[in-house]
């Protein structure tokens, strides 16, 4: 595969000699094994979850965590610019799919309570706390069976562990393809 080019390598560099790429440090058979079962999960955990979501409460798994974000908020109202960056969203994808359920009567903006008064936040309607209430039960119970459930405490604190490294990592590669 081109994750395992079978060239020779260095044994003690793991660099291919004389190669125009030999300062890429290819990954071998385990590594790419493993590549391969993590793009599985990064490609297939979201369609489970955002099917779980559509079947169980006709809600997309990015409507869904805006509304539980609202709701996880100590005021359960939070500004655009928070939300978007709490979701690690861009302010463009926000916007329009607050739109929508602004169109469902899910949620609402209003001027923000805070010191910039031209700031909105977004708040949960009344018909977006009923349909927010339903939906939980199900989706913890997906979260539990999905995740929770297979795995031991000590398996969770180590995964807790590895994702955290994970997403530091790419917060760095982020950065540098920023500029």
């Amino acid at each position: 595969g081109v994750f395992e080019m079978n060239h020779q390598l260095d044994p003690e560099t793991n660099i291919e000699q004389g190669e125009p790429h030999s300062d890429v440090r290819w990954l071998n058979a385990e590594e790419a094994d493993l590549w391969y079962t993590l793009r599985e999960f990064i490609w297939g955990f979201p369609s489970t979850l955002d099917r779980q979501l559509l079947h169980d409460s006709a809600l997309s798994s990015g409507e869904y965590s805006v509304m539980a974000t609202i709701s996880d908020s100590p005021e359960h109202r939070v500004r655009t610019g928070e939300l978007a960056s709490a979701l690690g969203w861009e302010r463009s994808r926000l916007s329009h799919l607050l739109r929508r359920m602004e169109d469902r009567d899910l949620v609402e903006r209003a001027p923000s309570e805070g010191r910039d008064r031209r700031a909105q936040d977004v708040l949960l309607t009344p018909h977006g706390w009923d349909v927010l209430r339903a939906a939980a039960p199900d989706h913890v119970t997906f979260v539990r069976e999905t995740v929770f459930d297979p795995l031991t405490g000590e398996e969770q604190a180590l995964l807790a562990d590895i994702l955290t490294r994970i997403n530091r990592a790419c917060d760095e590669q982020n950065a540098r393809r920023k500029n």
